[in-house]
This record gives C-alpha cells, sequence and structure tokens, in this order.
C-alpha cells in the first residue's frame, strides 16, 4: 500500500496559500477549513514552505514580536520534507514519527499533488487491519 491509496480515497485537494498572504489570514484558512496545516505554494506550484498549528502557537506566544500581518513565510517552515505517490504506508509513518511531523505534502514532477495527515495515515491502517481481519476470518469460516 502506498500514500497513491491514501490520495485515492480522500482526494488530492489542499488548502494553499501564496507566501505574501498575511499570518493572520492563514491563521483563518485554517479555522474556515478545519485543517493543522496550510501548504504555502509558488505561482507555479511548487512547495514554498507549510505553515502548522505549531507554527501559529509560536507566533501567538511571541506576538509582541510578531505582527499578525507580517507574510506568512516570515514564520513558515521553508524545508519542507514530502513524500510520493509511491512512498508505502510503513515509510510514511517512520517519516511522520522521525520528523514529528502531522502532515507531509505530497510531491509529484516538483509540484504539490496532495497532503496527508497523522488521521489519514491512521484511518487507512486501521481499514487494513479491519480488512485483513475479515479475510482471517472468512477463511477459517469457510
Amino acid at each position: 500500500m502506498s500514500v497513491r491509496s491514501i490520495l485515492n480515497e480522500k482526494g488530492c485537494r489542499v488548502i494553499t496559500a501564496k507566501p505574501d498572504t498575511t499570518i493572520r489570514d492563514v491563521a483563518s484558512l485554517m479555522k474556515d477549513n478545519r485543517i493543522g496545516a496550510v501548504v504555502i505554494t509558488d505561482d507555479e506550484d511548487r512547495i514554498a514552505g507549510i505553515f502548522t498549528e505549531r507554527d501559529l502557537v509560536a507566533c501567538v506566544a511571541r506576538t509582541s514580536e510578531h505582527d499578525l500581518r507580517a507574510p506568512v513565510t516570515s514564520v513558515m517552515w521553508p524545508n519542507v520534507h514530502c513524500c510520493t505517490h509511491d512512498t508505502s504506508i510503513t515509510t510514511l509513518m517512520d517519516m511522520m514519527s522521525r520528523l514529528r511531523a502531522r502532515h507531509l505534502p505530497v510531491e509529484r514532477n516538483g509540484r504539490l499533488a496532495g497532503i496527508v495527515s497523522i488521521g489519514d495515515v491512521v484511518r487507512h491502517h486501521i481499514k487494513a487491519i479491519e480488512c485483513e481481519a475479515e479475510f482471517i476470518r472468512s477463511y477459517i469460516a469457510g
């Protein structure tokens, strides 16, 4: 199983923002869409960074130093770890655990092609375990 199977189920829609979008506007995108991360992309859909709940909390904690009207580039994570459609679920879980990342953009040919969250991975993993258990029950019964 690979990232492709997760995206086939959930879709490839990703909420993005441009680098000059304000921190406040990106936070509003997160709230309005009930998501924990926004991928920052350039005009050609190349990944420029990612802004997560953790980045927002860090920004708010130092509000006296940071103005929420500043561009998201001033606080986003520019070195984004990505996966591909062909990344295995096992590798994906390892990456997320090792990197302490809750969201990994999916990249194809240098461009954004989707995003997977830890919740997506857990749902997919549980569904795979349930299917395996059902197969074993059917095999034993039949």
